[in-house]
This record gives structure tokens, C-alpha cells and sequence, in this order.
């Protein structure tokens, strides 16, 4: 069995979809940290048969919305003094700002670089976003910055 040192203080992102926790791995950028890191791929997983884990030993800022977006089953738990303080359970957000980018070349957030990039969930099932300004469809895997 595989055994990774407790988090004191810090982060365990788990139940990433088996396959996705690189692409959250380097969109935080964490091979450049000078903190411990637990990066863990397939692991057992009852609910989902495999899944990847992230843990980080250090308190950092996530934005949860790119989470959901990547991944809407992630859960997110927050340690303080070795205990779970808080299990935060993820969604698809409703809104995202300057995380997607509209492909329509004609939209003013396309023309205009100081307009922020704005979108609302149009089908969760389909995990589309709508542009709030020409109304362009973009699928929620199309995160900008990675």
C-alpha cells in the first residue's frame, strides 16, 4: 500500500476524474512550489472505480470555478492542524469570468482586450457556456489558461 505523509496545513483535491489531475497539477503549477506535493494517479476509487488525488502541504489560493470546470465531481478539502475543516463538494459554476475565451471573432471581448471575459452555463449536461456579449456557445473544456 501506498503511504504519503499526513498535510499538517494545506489542500487534498480529490475524486479527479483518473486522467485529469495533470492537467490541474500544472495549471496551479505546482512542480514549481517549494512546498511538498502529493500527486497521486489511479487510485482505488469505490465511487468512481479510479481517480487522481492532489495533495498540497501548504495553504494556497485555488480558483474552485476552473475546478468545476475541469472536473464538477471534484471534492476539495481544506486541513488545518491535520483535520478536515471543510469538504467543499464542486460544480459546474454558473458564471465564469477570464477563464473561457470567445471564439467569435466579431465579440467585443474578442476586439476589445480591456472587456473581461464573461459567460453563463447554458446546458450542464453538455457542460456549455454562453458569451454574455454575442452569445457564442463554448464547450467547458476550452479553459484558456493552463
Amino acid at each position: 500500500m501506498l503511504n504519503i505523509e499526513e498535510i499538517k496545513n494545506g489542500i487534498v483535491i480529490d475524486h479527479i476524474k483518473a486522467g485529469q489531475g495533470i492537467r490541474i497539477f500544472n495549471w496551479l503549477r505546482l512542480d514549481k512550489v517549494p512546498f511538498t506535493v502529493a500527486f497521486v494517479t489511479n487510485a482505488a476509487s469505490e465511487r468512481s472505480g479510479r481517480k487522481d488525488i492532489i495533495k498540497i502541504d501548504n495553504d494556497i489560493s485555488i480558483n474552485l470555478d476552473v475546478l468545476g470546470l475541469i472536473d464538477p465531481n471534484i471534492t476539495v478539502n481544506i486541513i488545518q492542524n491535520e483535520k478536515i475543516t471543510k469538504k467543499i463538494k464542486l460544480q459546474l459554476p454558473e458564471k465564469v469570468e477570464n477563464v473561457l475565451v470567445c471564439k467569435n471573432p466579431r465579440c467585443i471581448s474578442s476586439t476589445e482586450k480591456y472587456i473581461p471575459h464573461i459567460f453563463h452555463l447554458e446546458n450542464s449536461e453538455l457542460r456549455t457556456y454562453r458569451c454574455e456579449y454575442c452569445d457564442e456557445i463554448i464547450s467547458a473544456g476550452e479553459i484558456k489558461k493552463w
